[in-house]
């Protein structure tokens, strides 16, 4: 027998076997007792002449498989069911956009919260921002993020009988850092190119995206960043949740006046705490209906997955300049989590028109009860 064909015997033995572990390990995978499904899709999207990939949260019944969703050695993930059971009805929809190289996983936190609560909840991973797949000048090309998100709804309401437990008529939105600039880009904010071509001359605005850029050689006067200046407005979506969001600085004052639906905007921190490079209260002032607050003992990163023991340690090592596992002190990540989970839920609820559902959880260490909201400042 040559040695070409004992390998490929060998080969093919061993891949068998490695199916074989893995059918075994899904037949004897634990059943789902919860009450969040979780599913995949994928949306083309023009801009990016490809396939965009988003997860799918909806309310669920016990059944299916049960699997983590999101989590590695940093971060914890979140519990849902594979294939469970969808309750019966149809749910607002609520898409999620996560910041640059984040990813949907890390935000199962709050979509389970949402879907529990009666929501389907949709998480588009954006193409050259997301974990793995990150790139300075893409992130830099911001207006193809509000595309995304276009994309997957165009998908979604193109495929109406795939997505029959979706009503359609209540659309809502969630951002965060990034994420929060493409909610409010839907929503009808818009960039200033000059702005945002200026954006790192003179300060890098509490944050490392700048020096993010500088690492990778990206001079912002060198690239053409007028199609920033485009109306991204998606007019299905009725209203929005925005936190911390990125190059707030670089929106029009016009743009903002002229939202026409209302958006509850967040702060991670206090007045004074808050990084320029996301402090949103001035231009929440500006949107005709919306509502701001600072959520006190949170930092930019508070809206991340709660993180493992070793988190902190393997980001050291990993080179990680950013403190993503670092919190203002006075309370647990999970505190914040719960506190940030009954607001948003509570908001959608409101706008949607929905009767008050969130539930209590006190499952640890990946949420503690909800409980009463922490003191905030608010203005309207």
């Amino acid at each position: 027998m040559s040695k070409f064909t004992k390998f490929a015997k060998l080969s093919s033995v061993a891949c068998v076997a490695v199916l074989v572990g893995w059918g075994g390990y899904e037949i004897f995978r634990p059943a789902y007792d919860g009450s969040v499904g979780i599913a995949k899709g994928k949306a083309y999207a023009p801009v990016r002449s490809t396939n965009v990939s988003f997860d799918i949260w909806y309310p669920a019944h016990p059944g299916g498989k049960a699997v983590t969703v999101g989590g590695n050695g940093v971060f914890f993930g979140t519990k849902a069911g594979r294939k469970a059971p969808r309750r019966g009805g149809k749910f607002p929809l609520v898409l999620i956009s996560h910041g640059a190289g984040g990813n949907a996983g890390q935000f199962g936190w709050i979509a389970s919260e949402l879907a529990d609560n009666g929501y389907v909840v949709v998480l588009p991973n954006h193409p050259g921002t997301t974990s793995g797949n990150a790139n300075a000048k893409a992130a830099v090309r911001v207006w193809e993020r509000p595309k995304d998100v276009t994309a997957v709804l165009d998908h979604m309401t193109g495929n109406a009988d795939e997505f029959a437990y979706v009503d359609f008529d209540n659309i809502s939105v969630v951002g965060f850092s990034a994420g929060g600039y493409t909610a409010l880009a839907v929503s009808g904010a818009r960039v200033d190119p000059d702005r945002l071509q200026s954006f790192c001359d003179e300060s890098d605005h509490g944050m490392s995206d700048c020096a993010f850029l500088r690492h990778f050689g990206i001079d912002l006067h060198q690239m053409d960043l007028s199609p920033a200046a485009q109306d991204l407005t998606d007019a299905r979506i009725k209203t929005g949740v925005i936190v911390d969001p990125g190059i707030i600085s670089t929106v029009t004052d016009d743009s903002l006046s002229g939202i026409e639906i209302p958006l509850f905007v967040i702060n991670l921190g206090t007045n004074d705490s808050v990084p320029a490079g996301v402090h949103a209260l001035e231009a929440a002032q500006r949107i005709p209906n919306a509502e701001h607050v600072f959520v006190p003992d949170a930092t930019h990163f508070s809206f991340l997955a709660q993180c493992k023991e070793r988190g902190p340690e393997i980001l050291e090592k990993e080179g990680e300049l950013d403190p993503l596992c670092e919190d203002a002190g006075g309370r647990s990540r999970g505190d914040i989590h719960n506190e940030l989970a009954q607001r948003i839920v509570a908001y959608l609820n409101l706008r949607n028109e929905r009767p008050a559902l969130l539930r209590q959880t006190t499952e640890p260490p990946l949420r503690e009860g909800l409980g009463q909201p922490h003191q905030q400042s608010t203005s309207q």
